[in-house]
Parts: structure tokens; C-alpha cells; sequence
């Protein structure tokens, strides 16, 4: 079961790099399942209803989310009718939407569960205690976007989770790390897969308007960047038979790293 999964893809220009590389990325991995991170989607906030049928339509077969999915509040009116368009499963009971997606497959079913961590972000319900009660009702392989701003909190997971799920891949920091590895129990763990957008920027915001900030130290409202872009992600060889992981291989595409067929 190959699976490519694509970091968070931010505003216009992460939508663009994807409808521009997903066809090759398609054609030269072959993957069974396309997952991205859109929570910042809608101009770095967020996702619209539209934007989900674009992903959708351009052959993602799940959506993932984080801090930034309640952002834009049309999604109320239709997350609970998309059963792919997942949000972060640790939200307290009653939140609309699905902590998780079956997608079923012509050589088995993968199961996506979405988590976010609580170091630096929003006190949600325990991560690794909610791994522990939707594992208790799922068979097979599974894959965990785990929304996070630290490092040591995500590899914790990783390794709570070793041998129970077939692979923990971190987003929200927007940077690539080259931790890419598969733990002595059989599961793939990668950091973070880092961002799609702009790349002559600051996570994906444009970068003046962020110095502005840390020069002044005063309030400033962030805009998505412009200019080249950059595609980011991770391609993940699963047993469909036990869930372990056989391989995980970083994507990264810009100017600086060209495409290699």
C-alpha cells in the first residue's frame, strides 16, 4: 500500500504547487491514497467548502486538519457531511466533524486519524489517551497526522504508538525536518512533512510583514506570500497484511531541490 501524504498546504500558492506537481507525483509514485494538510488553505487560515471539492476533484482522497480548522466559519455548514475532510480527533466530545476517516482501498482499507498536540497550543483532550481509545476499535493499517508544535512531543507519540499504528507524521511547523525513520516495532515516523507554498517566505506568510513584527513587537496582520513555491511531502510503503511500515521517503520540490523523474 503506498501511500503519499503532502504537508499543509498553504493559501492560493500551496494550491497551486499542488494542481501543478500532483500529476507527475501521480505518475511517478503510483500511490494507492493521497492525503494533504489543508488547514491553512483558505489564505493561510482554514479551509472552504470550495477548496475541499478542488482537493477533492484534483484526487486527494483525505483532507487533515489542526488549529487553524474552525478559521473560516462556512466549515460548520459542511464538515459533518464530508466523512474525508478530517479534524483533530482530541477536540472534546460534541466538536462537529470526524477525528478520523476509513478509506478503503483495492488492497485494503487505511485508517487516518488526525490528533493535535497540547505544548504551545490549544489544552485539548490527551492525544495519546485518545490514540489509546479509537486503536481499541480499529484493525489494520493506520496512519496519525499529528498536529504539533514540538518535536519531543511528537516523537513521544511515535514511540507510545510503535508497533500499534503503521506510521506518525507530524505537520504545523511548516519545516521539513530529515528525522524520517522507521522504529524498531515497525512504525514510520517523520517530524514533520512540512509545508506546500510559498517558498521565499516565513511558513508560507510573507516574510516583511513578518520581520515587521519581530522588529516592532506590535500586532500585524499576516498575508500569504508570493513568488516561488515549493511542495513538501512524504511517501510511505505500508504491509496491508500486518500495517507495519516497509519504507518512508521524503518529497521536496522547489527551485533549489528539482523535480527528478
Amino acid at each position: 500500500m503506498r501511500v503519499l501524504m503532502i504537508g499543509d498546504i498553504v493559501g492560493d500558492a500551496g494550491r497551486s504547487a499542488l494542481q501543478d506537481h500532483l500529476p507527475r507525483l501521480k505518475r511517478t509514485h503510483r500511490p494507492d491514497v493521497i492525503l494533504v494538510n489543508g488547514e491553512n488553505a483558505a489564505d493561510g487560515r482554514g479551509i472552504t467548502r470550495t477548496i475541499a471539492r478542488e482537493f477533492f476533484g484534483s484526487g486527494v482522497d483525505c483532507i487533515t486538519l489542526g488549529n487553524h480548522a474552525w478559521d473560516r466559519r462556512e466549515i460548520f455548514d459542511f464538515i459533518d457531511d464530508e466523512p474525508r475532510l478530517v479534524r483533530p480527533a482530541n477536540y472534546p466530545e460534541g466538536t462537529p466533524g470526524n477525528g478520523f476517516a476509513r478509506l478503503a482501498l483495492p488492497n485494503g482499507e487505511l485508517t487516518v486519524i488526525n490528533l493535535m498536540g497540547r505544548t504551545f497550543l490549544s489544552t485539548l483532550d490527551c492525544p495519546f489517551r485518545k490514540a489509546d481509545e479509537l486503536l481499541a476499535e480499529v484493525k489494520g493499517p493506520v496512519l496519525i497526522d499529528f498536529h504539533g508544535e514540538t518535536t519531543s512531543e511528537k516523537q513521544a507519540l511515535a514511540w507510545y504508538l510503535d508497533g500499534r499504528v503503521s506510521a506518525v507524521i507530524g505537520t504545523h511547523t511548516h519545516v521539513q525536518t530529515a528525522d524520517e525513520r522507521i522504529l524498531p516495532g515497525g512504525t514510520a515516523f517523520l517530524s514533520d512533512v512540512g509545508m506546500t507554498g510559498p517558498y521565499d517566505a516565513v511558513l508560507g506568510m510573507e516574510k516583511e510583514l513578518v520581520i515587521k513584527r519581530f522588529l516592532t513587537q506590535l500586532p500585524v496582520r499576516f498575508e500569504v506570500g508570493e513568488g516561488r513555491t515549493q511542495l513538501n511531502g512524504v511517501l510511505l510503503e505500508l504491509d496491508p497484511s500486518s500495517g507495519g511500515a516497509r519504507s518512508i521517503k521524503r518529497i521536496r520540490i522547489d527551485d533549489d531541490e528539482p523535480w527528478f523523474e
